[in-house]
């Protein structure tokens, strides 16, 4: 249960950083930018995704807007924007760090 909260808190400031960092021209990528347990909704772009633990959760990080891919590598006629690698290469020590805190934090006190 502690290491579900931390995953929680850890995908909701990976979106809130992609959702800074993402170009805007209508708001629509930016909006349709979010997480949930288990799978994407269908036709959204996974943008991350946990490994399913144990007992089938899995956490997803997805944009529903098509555009999502595009903006992030580019393509011909236009160059990339990434809005997700930066957010996960600056995140990823602080997520990976506060979940396995607060496993290790649930251990010591269930030995109590």
């Amino acid at each position: 249960a502690s290491a579900r909260v931390a995953m929680e808190k850890g995908a909701e400031e990976l979106v809130a950083m992609m959702k800074r960092l993402v170009p805007v021209d209508e708001g629509d990528l930016r909006n349709s930018i979010a997480w949930t347990w288990g799978a994407a909704p269908k036709g959204a772009t996974v943008l991350a995704e946990s490994k399913t633990d144990a007992r089938g959760l899995k956490l997803t990080v997805y944009a529903t807007d098509y555009k999502a891919r595009w903006i992030e590598f580019g393509t011909t006629k236009m160059s990339a924007k990434p809005f997700f690698f930066p957010s996960w290469r600056s995140m990823r020590k602080r997520i990976r760090s506060r979940v396995t805190r607060e496993m290790k934090k649930a251990i010591v006190e269930a030995r109590s």
